[in-house]
């Protein structure tokens, strides 16, 4: 007898589904560790005329380079670099918010970052930026994470929210006690 996805979860999981345009699940537990969220994104499916777009285009870039320099070389390179800066693109990225850390899993390598390291975020249509800054900076883009969503925005916007305010309510308290 074949078990459905919610069924074969351990007691403490529970999947759900967002109800937006692309239905992508989204897996919610509680671990002795406290809420867990966890999601896979990946933006060559979402999108399938704009992926067929830029690989045209990166294949235009290819030929030009190619044409231009008449070097194999070259034209290798330039596959290379136009692949490699598209990767985020062409490979999916799965994110895990548990109550004491961030974790980012792409093709080429696992990040781990703590909720501690971030103190506002900023959610925009695609994705919510966290920043290790309290008031807007010029340097979040480049110190700070970016959370892309995969159909599950307000979910995501809620559990960002709530570490970011505990962090902060946290930091107030231990304030207090060091006066």
């Amino acid at each position: 007898m074949k078990r459905s996805a919610l069924e074969q979860l351990p007691d403490n999981e529970t999947m759900e589904t967002s109800h937006g345009k692309n239905d992508v699940p989204t897996l919610r537990s509680t671990e002795p560790s406290g809420p867990t969220l966890q999601w896979t994104c990946h933006p060559v499916k979402r999108r399938p005329l704009i992926s067929i777009l830029v690989t045209l285009f990166l294949f235009v870039v290819i030929a030009v380079v190619y044409a231009t320099t008449d070097s194999r070389a070259f034209g290798f390179l330039a596959a290379i670099v136009m692949f490699a800066s598209l990767a985020k693109f062409y490979f999916p990225t799965s994110y895990r918010l548990t109550a004491d850390e961030i974790t980012i899993k792409t093709t080429t390598q696992t990040l781990h970052k703590q909720w501690s390291a971030y103190r506002s975020c900023y959610p925009d249509k695609n994705g919510i930026l966290l920043s290790p800054f309290v008031r807007p900076s010029r340097l979040e883009n480049f110190r700070g994470i970016y959370l892309m969503f995969a159909g599950n925005r307000d979910e995501v916007i809620k559990f960002v929210k709530e570490q970011i305010g505990r962090k902060t309510a946290d930091d107030s308290e231990q304030k207090g006690e060091a006066t």
